[in-house]
C-alpha cells in the first residue's frame, strides 16, 4: 500500500536511499505520475483481453513494467517485484534496484499492478473508463503478470517473486496460484489474508471515499480533496510513537494541512485497488484455512512482517510462516508499516542472504 510519482520524486531527490524508501512507503496508496513524463525504462505489454475471476473482462489489457540487469545464459536469475497499493514501477525504481535486489547478479522485473495508472486502470482505459472499469482481484493482478512473463518475456520460471504491502499480497497469491513458478517468494509487510482489523481500515476507507460528495460516484473532475480518507490512511501507515516523535506540536498545523492534500493517485484507481485488497484471501477456496492453503505452496519463503504494523496486521503472515516453517523476519521498530524503509539495511541484508543461500550452500559443500 504505497505510492507516489514524479512530483513527489522531485521532493525526495536529496533524501538518502533508506529515507527515500521510507518516504515511498509513507505514500502507501498515494500519488500518481501522469504518463506524459515516462522514463525511458518504462515499458508496456499488451496481453489482449484479460478474463477476470469474477467473469468480467478487462479489454485490451496493458501491463506496465521495467527491467534491470541481464538475464543469464540459462535464464535462471530473473526476479519479479510487484507494486504496492497506489505504487508504480517508478516508485520501485527508486527503492529496489541495487538497494534491495543486486542487479549485477539478477535480472529484475518491476511490474505495475492493475489499477495503478500505468497498467490498465479506471484512469487510463478508453473503453472502460472510471467505475465502468471491472472490479479485479489480487489474483487477477497475478494472472496479468503471469501472462506478461510467459507470453511477452518468454519466462517460464523465476528465481524469486517479491513485493511490499499489496505487493506482498500478490507474492502470497503467486505462491498459491503458481507454486512451481518461482524458487523463492518474499512477501514484505503483506498478508496472505486480511485480518478483521485490516478489513476495518480498508472497508472504512472505501466507505468514506464512496460517501464523500467530492467523489461524486466516481464522476469527479480533477483530483478533489477527500480529507477523511487521507487522515484515516495517515493514522494507520505508521504508529502513534512515530508520529509523536517526528512531528513537532508547533509544526502540526502545517503538517496536517499537507496530510489533507491528495497525493495524485486517481480516486477510482484507489477504489478498485481497495476492493482487490478487501477481497484478498489465499485460502478462500479452503474456507479460510491457511493450513490448507499452505499445502499448495512449494517455493521457499522469506516472510517479512512489522510487529507494530497498523496497516497490514502481521498475525496472518506470521501464522503462515509458522505453518510452513518458513524464514520469518520481524521488524520490531516503531515505524509500523513504514518499517521496510526504516530498517532497509537489515531487510536488504536478509534478502541477499536468502537469495544466495542455495548458492552458498553449494559453494561451501564439502567434497
Amino acid at each position: 500500500m504505497i505510492r507516489f510519482h514524479s512530483k513527489l520524486t522531485n521532493r525526495y531527490m536529496k533524501i538518502s536511499s533508506s529515507a527515500f524508501l521510507l518516504a515511498i512507503v509513507i505514500c502507501i496508496a498515494h500519488s500518481s505520475k501522469s504518463q506524459s513524463g515516462l522514463s525511458e525504462n518504462q515499458q508496456f505489454a499488451g496481453i489482449g483481453n484479460l478474463k477476470l475471476e469474477n467473469g468480467e473482462t478487462i479489454l485490451d489489457c496493458q501491463v506496465g513494467y521495467r527491467t534491470f540487469g541481464k538475464l543469464n545464459a540459462n535464464r535462471s536469475n530473473a526476479i519479479l517485484f510487484s507494486t504496492w497499493f497506489g505504487g508504480t514501477t517508478n516508485d520501485l525504481e527508486q527503492s529496489v534496484p541495487a538497494k534491495m535486489i543486486d542487479t549485477t547478479h539478477y535480472f529484475l522485473i518491476l511490474v505495475d499492478a492493475l489499477g495503478d495508472g500505468f497498467s490498465s486502470s479506471p484512469s487510463n482505459s478508453s473503453q472502460q473508463p472510471r467505475l465502468s472499469f471491472p472490479t479485479f482481484s489480487i489474483r487477477d493482478m497475478v494472472e496479468s503478470q503471469y501472462q506478461l512473463l510467459t507470453k511477452i518475456l518468454h519466462l517460464n520460471h523465476l528465481k524469486a517473486i517479491a513485493g511490499i504491502s499489496m505487493g506482498g499480497m500478490q507474492s502470497f497469491q503467486w505462491a498459491v496460484d503458481h507454486p512451481e513458478f518461482a524458487d523463492k517468494v518474499i512477501p514484505i509487510v503483506g498478508s496472505p489474508q486480511l485480518s478483521s482489523n485490516d478489513l476495518l481500515l480498508w472497508s472504512g476507507e472505501l466507505r468514506s471515499l464512496e460517501s464523500d460528495t467530492a467523489y461524486h460516484g466516481g464522476n469527479y473532475t480533477g483530483l478533489p480533496p477527500i480529507p477523511s480518507v487521507m487522515v484515516m490512511h495517515k493514522l494507520a501507515v505508521s504508529t502513534p510513537e512515530y508520529i509523536s516523535n517526528t512531528v513537532n506540536r508547533s509544526e502540526f498545523a502545517e503538517w496536517f494541512q499537507k496530510t489533507l492534500v491528495p497525493f495524485g493517485f486517481d480516486w477510482n484507481n484507489w477504489h478498485r485497488q481497495l476492493e482487490a485488497m478487501i477481497a484478498h484471501d489465499i485460502a478462500r477456496s479452503e474456507n479460510g484455512s491457511l493450513a490448507e492453503a499452505a499445502k499448495k505452496i512449494k517455493a521457499k519463503m522469506l516472510i517479512v512482517v512489522a510487529s507494530q504494523d497498523h496497516m497490514v496486521n502481521p498475525i496472518p503472515a506470521t501464522k503462515l510462516a509458522h505453518i510452513l516453517h518458513a524464514q520469518l523476519l520481524i521488524l520490531s521498530g516503531n515505524c509500523g508499516h513504514l518499517s521496510p524503509g526504516c530498517d532497509l539495511d537489515l531487510l536488504a541484508k536478509t534478502i541477499r542472504q536468502f537469495l544466495e543461500h542455495d548458492l552458498l550452500k553449494t559453494t561451501n559443500k564439502k567434497p
